[in-house]
C-alpha cells in the first residue's frame, strides 16, 4: 500500500458547507476542500434545504445527502473525482424530482 493511500485512508469529513457555487468540507487533519457544485449534479439541483440536509457516513469517510439521494466521499474529494453518475442517470433522477414535485403542488 502506498503512502498516500494510508494518509487518504485516515483523513475524515468533519462538516459540509455550501457556498452559492461550491460544496465546502472540512476534514479532521485541519484541511477544508472545496469543490465545484458542478461535480455533483443532484447537489447542484438541490436547493439549500435538501442541501443541508447531510449525515456523515461511518465515521466521516463520507457525506450522504438524504432528499438528494447523493454520497460523496472524502477520497474522491481529496483526489479531485467529481461525480461518476452518467448522464442517463442523471436524467432519470431529474424526471422522477420533476413528478414527484408537480404531484405534490
Amino acid at each position: 500500500m502506498s503512502t498516500s493511500a494510508i494518509e487518504i485512508g485516515s483523513v475524515r469529513a468533519q462538516n459540509a458547507a455550501f457556498s452559492e457555487d461550491a460544496l465546502i468540507v472540512d476534514l479532521n487533519d485541519g484541511r477544508t476542500i472545496s469543490v465545484p457544485l458542478a461535480w455533483y449534479p443532484r447537489l447542484l439541483n438541490g436547493n439549500p434545504a435538501e442541501r443541508h440536509n447531510w449525515r456523515l457516513i461511518g465515521t466521516g469517510e463520507g457525506i450522504h445527502w438524504p432528499d438528494l439521494d447523493e454520497d460523496v466521499s472524502v477520497e474522491n474529494l481529496v483526489l479531485g473525482k467529481p461525480s461518476g453518475e452518467n448522464e442517463r442517470s442523471l436524467r432519470r433522477w431529474l424526471e422522477e424530482r420533476s413528478s414527484r414535485r408537480s404531484s405534490t403542488h
